[in-house]
């Protein structure tokens, strides 16, 4: 049976007081708008059509190369009107409206919706409130769907119900049509109501039943700064759970925070106020301290990333050390037991097997080998002030502390830089490189531990 998912993004959401539409607006790390497409290709939907309004550009360009229809909806008439927007493209056997700022709503609960299709013409997806007050009631006939009555026109008896409508419908895509013409605007509002189908649907013969969604938070809609934060702490809730299940030990899972994709392996540790965001691995046995933010990032089994680091499109080689109050930039690549230390930056480097940059220090656009030790307070001086230009590094190379590596330069294996030096020349394998003044390389055997 073929499906279409219509998604109504046309609001203006005022009570946002904000110049981004407000469906935009982010909940985990991504726009509520971008929760309900993902929801819909869940749903291995034929079609995606999007019913927008105000900020419609902003909404194309946010969601450029979606596989997305876009329905204008000019006029605000209620959302009978924004679903007469979206006709043209439902043309399948099932049609499911849902709301782009009810960003929580599970793929498998829609599933269900439109799988009550099979027996019925018109499915409204309900929820049971201990308080349903100013909620249209669901009205049954047994288990089918008579009607749906808003708060004001409640009667006595209908007062006592607890289930109530939330918006998300699943239609007969083959019967809309007619249905939709037969929507009249005469009411107080002057709009058209997609809550009429269903007298209209049974006004004509058609049946209608009711889904009971199992949490009230999937249908919880954020129309302002408060429900906002209340659906970030839902999302949160979910996915810390979802972590612990997989083998995550959090210290404390209120306080996480995920913003795009965290994938885990086993027994990994995750220290208080971490965020996560964009694309992330943690292989397993990782471990990371408070207060950390991963961005982009793979991290390798075993490594250690201590608290306060920010690592940012990195990638961690197995029992690497990091930190504390580590800055790993976009393009640092560390193999495995590689050390970064505290107040330690680096960006566009490779820094080799059990490599050392423990302290105060600055390593951009290098290729360092193995075994080497970067003293305290080194720094590759990598731009010009037009063009950016590389140091290396070769295997077992000792940097004294307090040198500058003005690139392009390059260190020979096992070299070593005394500490203070200016290097500004190449500086040869197994010999001490000093720059008083004049450069000069002598011969010399490096100390041993006794």
């Amino acid at each position: 049976m073929s499906l279409t998912v219509v998604i109504l993004a046309a609001g203006q959401g005022t009570r946002m007081r904000s110049q981004l539409p407000k469906v935009l607006h982010k909940v985990g790390g991504k726009p509520m708008l971008g929760h309900v497409i993902d929801t819909a290709y869940a749903l291995s939907a034929d079609k995606v059509v999007v019913v927008y309004g105000h900020g419609g550009e902003q909404l194309r360009e946010a969601f450029a190369g979606e596989n997305i229809e876009w329905a204008q909806q000019a006029e605000q008439l209620g959302t009978g009107h924004a679903v007469q927007q979206a006709l043209p493209y439902c043309d399948t056997d099932k049609v499911l409206v849902l709301y782009a700022d009810v960003p929580l709503v599970r793929p498998e609960t829609c599933a269900e919706l439109v799988t009550a299709l099979d027996s019925d013409d018109l499915a409204v997806l309900s929820v049971e409130l201990s308080d349903p007050t100013g909620y249209g009631r669901i009205v049954r006939e047994g288990d089918a769907l008579a009607g749906i009555v808003e708060h004001k026109d409640t009667n006595a008896g209908q007062l006592t119900i607890n289930e109530v409508n939330t918006g998300l419908m699943a239609l007969n895509g083959r019967k809309l049509k007619g249905w939709l013409s037969e929507l009249s605007n005469d009411n107080a509002q002057g709009e058209y109501y997609l809550t009429d189908l269903v007298e209209i649907s049974r006004a004509n013969g058609d049946s209608a039943t009711a889904v009971v969604c199992p949490d009230p938070a999937e249908v919880a809609g954020a129309n302002n700064r408060i429900q906002l934060a209340e659906a970030e702490r839902v999302l949160q809730t979910r996915l810390a759970e979802s972590l612990m299940v997989q083998g995550v030990t959090l210290a404390d899972p209120a306080r996480i925070d995920i913003r795009g994709e965290l994938s885990v392996g086993q027994d990994i540790e995750i220290d208080v106020n971490c965020v996560f965001e964009g694309d992330v691995t943690l292989a397993d046995g990782v471990s990371i301290g408070a207060n950390c933010v991963i961005k982009d990032s793979r991290i390798g089994k075993g490594a250690v990333i201590k608290p306060f680091s920010h690592v940012d499109g990195a990638y961690i080689g197995a029992k690497a050390d990091i930190g504390p109050y580590a800055r790993l930039r976009e393009g640092t690549q560390l193999a495995p037991e590689a050390k970064i230390g505290n107040f330690v930056e680096t960006k566009k480097a490779n820094i080799g097997v059990g490599s050392k940059v423990n302290h105060l220090s600055y390593v951009g656009d290098a290729e360092v080998g193995e075994g080497v030790n970067i003293g305290a307070g080194t720094i590759t001086c990598n731009y010009d002030g037009a063009n950016k230009h590389k140091t290396i590094i070769g295997d077992g190379a000792f940097i004294g502390s307090g040198s500058n590596l003005v690139a392009p330069v390059s260190i020979g294996k096992n070299a070593t830089i005394g500490a203070g030096t200016t290097l500004r020349k190449d500086a040869p394998d197994e010999q001490l490189t000093l720059t008083r003044g004049k450069q000069q390389s002598v011969s010399w055997e490096r100390p041993k531990k006794s």
